[in-house]
This record gives structure tokens, sequence and C-alpha cells, in this order.
């Protein structure tokens, strides 16, 4: 079949039975709110480019629905026991599983994992995941079949390399001249990239839809059970659970967010069924650490520090305070939220207990900003600090949940003294890390925004990267990185380096508390809700297992349709 391509651009356990899928059953048709806007995950920071891709790229491991590390394209999890990891922690060695192939009929081998490396390391690329191979001092690849990682120092939780979705490998040949300054511009291997999964690309229309068919080369003959895969960006959160529930035109819908007595309608038309599982992913407000006036240049807004207000200790605990997270929840979440001012609010091991988090006191906040002299002298309603009226321009994806959220927010923000202007942007904008777009959450052009962040891995270490000061995007890495929030903190920076270097798992929690705690009491985020992943499929769609630690496509090729 001729590939075309148009340039135009959430734990419950379902089944685990395969289909005998000698033939192959008819296509499957996913939808969710956001289409991606490439099918290469290192040059985007979204979770609907890694869930596309990873229908056809794949790491060595990945986690299952239980948070438990498993291999993939490698024939071991390495550890220590095994021999796989050395003794004094600084070398991790993997071996591929015999025969792999690329979809296009070639072999895969420990070159392409060693160009991976090279490709997301390379410093003009701007890698979205960098942060996976971090400390690596050299990859060696001793035989076709052996990739070698050697750290710079000992690595206590060596699986940040090529495991999960966000770590995928790609074909040498394919990218080999789309390295450093070219990444961005290799249209084709960018939307249409040469994988290991069980299907392959054959349309790819960017924020729009995908068209995938079954890879004749994938390592299992008789999966995928399907003959093709429709993925399609519903461009609205309620298009995506309604053409599932509703309507019954498509089998699986994911990252979608409603209230819950708009699911329960949906749910009584018969078509299918809301699941939901909780991993890591938390619904919160991050505060601008930089200056977002619109009247700095291009080069200086959001990059020169600090913000003109947020920063102070009263103003983002008085912000916090005025919040009641159960309205939240109640108006947003039902089963699918629980109250959390947590930046890491799970594994259990790293989360932390705030007092008084889920009470709202609003007189409690307005006493805080009136003790730190940050109150209205000119009687207009707006508290000001240092002559500056608190002004917040509030942004977040288009939603009817987040709009919920936000125009309750706003009434409490007004509520203690402060004036709240709100924007919401389409999530094929806000989330796309388009460098050319003023509108993407990397920019962060407004003094606060919403959105749900999450991490795969049970381990935390990477994602409390993600708040380290170089880490922050700017116009010289392309907008890309993913401290966001502009945080730097040079005690957090320390404390993070200690944890690289901690093996025991109870002292690595412990300095993973301190982290979550040093972000949230130093006005980094206003953690809010700790959702869990909202899904819905058919109701003979079976096969799915639902993995709120990895994509929730990551067994795709084991879902079959049912004789129910």
């Amino acid at each position: 079949m001729t590939r075309r391509f148009s340039f135009v651009l959430l734990a419950i356990v379902l089944g685990t039975a395969t289909a005998s899928a000698q033939t192959p059953q008819t296509a499957l048709r996913l939808i969710t709110p956001q289409a991606p806007s490439t099918l290469n995950p290192y040059l985007s920071g979204g979770i609907k480019e890694l869930d596309a891709a990873t229908l056809v790229l794949e790491p060595l491991a990945r986690y299952d629905e239980d948070g438990e590390i498993i291999p993939w394209l490698a024939t071991q999890v390495p550890t220590v026991n095994n021999g796989g990891i050395s003794e004094d922690l600084t070398t991790i060695t993997w071996t591929l599983k015999p025969d792999l192939k690329w979809s296009d009929g070639t072999s895969v081998t420990s070159g392409d994992v060693a160009f991976t490396y090279a490709y997301c390391t390379h410093p003009d690329v701007g890698c979205a995941r960098s942060t996976r191979f971090d400390h690596i001092a050299e990859i060696a690849t001793p035989d076709p079949q052996t990739v070698v990682i050697r750290f710079e120092r000992p690595m206590p939780n060596p699986y940040g390399p090529f495991v999960s979705s966000e770590a995928p490998i790609l074909q040498a040949a394919q990218f080999e001249d789309c390295i450093g300054e070219a990444a961005p511009s290799c249209t084709e291997a960018n939307f249409a990239p040469i994988g290991t999964g069980p299907f392959v690309i054959e349309e790819f229309r960017p924020n729009d839809v995908v068209m995938f068919t079954r890879n004749p080369e994938y390592r299992e003959a008789d999966k995928p059970a399907f003959s093709g895969v429709e993925l399609k960006g519903a461009g609205a959160t309620g298009g995506a659970a309604q053409a599932v529930l509703e309507t019954g035109e498509y089998d699986y819908a994911w990252q979608f967010q409603l209230a819950p007595d708009v699911i329960a309608d949906m749910e009584e038309e018969g078509h299918g069924v809301s699941v939901a599982a909780f991993g890591s992913t938390l619904e919160s407000i991050l505060l601008n650490h930089t200056n977002p006036d619109p009247g700095l240049p291009e080069g200086e807004r959001s990059v020169v520090r600090p913000h003109p207000f947020l920063q102070h200790p009263a103003v983002y605990r008085a912000l916090s305070l005025a919040i009641d997270r159960s309205q939240l929840i109640e108006v947003g979440f039902g089963k699918t939220g629980r109250a959390t001012c947590s930046w890491i609010p799970a594994p259990a091991g790293y989360d932390i207990d705030v007092d008084g988090c889920a009470t709202q006191d609003l007189d409690g906040a307005r006493a805080l900003l009136d003790e730190a002299g940050v109150v209205d002298t000119d009687g207009d309603g707006v508290r000001e600090l240092d002559g500056t009226p608190l002004s917040i321009l509030y942004q977040t994806a288009t939603s009817s949940v987040r709009q919920d959220i936000q125009a309750l927010v706003k009434n409490w923000w007004e509520d203690i003294g402060f004036a709240v202007e709100l924007r919401n942007i389409d999530p094929s904008v806000f989330f796309s890390g388009d460098p050319g777009s003023p509108d993407t959450l990397q920019k962060f052009y407004a003094d606060v925004q919403m959105f749900a962040g999450s991490f795969p891995d049970p381990d935390p270490q990477a994602y409390l990267a993600f708040a380290l000061c170089d880490e922050a995007p700017s116009p010289e890495t392309q907008w890309q990185g993913m401290n966001i929030a502009r945080f730097c903190m040079p005690e957090y920076d320390a404390l993070y380096e200690e944890l690289t270097r901690t093996a025991d798992i109870a002292e690595r929690q412990a300095i993973g508390r301190e982290l979550n705690r040093m972000v949230v009491e130093n006005g980094m985020t206003i953690p809010l809700v700790h959702r869990g992943r909202l899904s819905a499929r058919a109701h003979d769609l079976a096969g799915v297992r639902m993995n709120a630690w990895d994509s929730e496509l990551w067994n795709i090729a084991d879902w079959y349709r049912s004789e129910e």
C-alpha cells in the first residue's frame, strides 16, 4: 500500500486473553481530544505524541499496569543479581531479543540504540526527553545484540534510558540525516517513523488523524488482532467520550475530562463503559517565575526574572488557601479525583501531607496578605505589592471541566483581592510544543496556567528533574524543556544530585519527599487534584489492561474484539 502524507498537522484490568487473530479483525478506531502534531516523541513534551508513537516505536523495557518493569525489546531486565548491572552501579547491559526486525524488514541492532542516545543528546536537537539520558558517559555496542551503558556515576535507578514510551528506539538508517539542527525539519521521518511495534503508519494528518496498518514484520505472527488503526483527534474532550459511550462510533477514547454526571448520562446509551486508574497524574496550577509582560521583547518575555509578585510567599500561599479542592472534585472529577497539595501524589513513599490542604480558608488567605502588607491602597478592590496590582492572567487548555474550574478559582481569588482574567487555548496548540506559536504551555505567556502533569515511572527521579534550573525552556532551547515554571532553587538542585547518588529505596523516598515539599512550599505550583486516568472502551473491546504508568496503548497488540 502506498504510504501517503498530508502536511496540513488514563487500575482496571479489562481482560488478558488474546484473540487467535489468524484473520485480522476489522480496524480499531481510537479517538482522543488532542490529535498528535508529530509522531516523533523526542520532539514534543505532549502525551498525545507519546501515545500515538507507541503503536510504532518501542523501548527496551516498560512498566506494566502494576508499575512493574518488564522486558520489551530486551530479553530480560538487567539487575545486579542477574549480572546485568555492575556491582558499583555504573554499568547496565541490555541484550536485544533475537531476530528483531524493523517494519521495513531490516534488522534491529545495538547500533540503533546507541544512535537514539546520540540523537536526543545532541545539543541542537532540543530533545524533550533529554533527562532520560542524564549522566551517561558512553554507550558501547560490542556486538549487534548487546548494549552497554556506562554512567558517569553510580546510578541507583538506571532504568531511564530506553525504558517506557518516553524513550523508544529510533532507526538509525532513517534518522541519520536528521540529527542536530536538522531534527525539526525532517518531516518525513518525524511524521512516519519506521518502528518495531504492531502497526506502521499509513497516513498522517497532523492535529487531525493518523491511519495505521499491521506491521508485517511484527515479532508475534498472530498479532495484532486488528487490520489497522484509525487514531482521530476529536477537537473537544466531550466529543471523544461521546463517540465511544454515546454513539458507539469508536472503540476507545482517552485523555478526556468530563463532569461525572455527564459521563453517567453517556453510559446509559449502552455502547461502552468508562474506566479509571490512578497513577501519578496531578492537576495543578503552575506559577510563572519569570515576567510574562507582553511589553517585553520576545527574547525576554517569560525569561527575565523575577515575576512581579507571584514569588512572594504570602501571595502564593493565599492563592492556595483560597481554593476549595473538594468542590473542584465534585464539579469535575467525581470518583477519579482526590484532593492533594503534593506535587508527587504517588507512589505513596514520595507523597507529602499538608495540614488543612483540602479545607478552604478565605479568611486565612486574606489575613496572610494583610499581615504581609499586600493590601488594596487605592480602593479598587485589587491588592498591590510594591505598587504592582495583583492582576493575574490564568490560562489553560479548552475543556468544559477546566473552564468550570477556572470560573470557580477566579471567583475565590477575586474574593481575596486579586484581579483575574481567564484565557483558554485549543489543546492541539497549547500542548503542541511548536516553537513558532506564542500559545504553548512551554512559552507560558501568562501569570499562571493549569494542566495535568504525570510521570510514567514508579520512581519519579526523572520527573523531579523538571524543577532543575537548567531545564527551563528558553529561545536558546527552541522553547523545549520541562521546567515550565522557570523555578530555580540551588538548594533543590543540590538535593536532587544527592538523590541521583542514593540507592537505598527508603532514603530515596525521604529525599523525594523533601524535594516535593521544596517545590510546593516555594511556590512553583499549586497542586489541586490527584487525578485518575479516565478512559472509555466499547463493550466488545477486550484485552485492554489500563496502565497509569506507561502509555494507555502499551499493550495494543493484545487487544481484540470479543463476541459479547
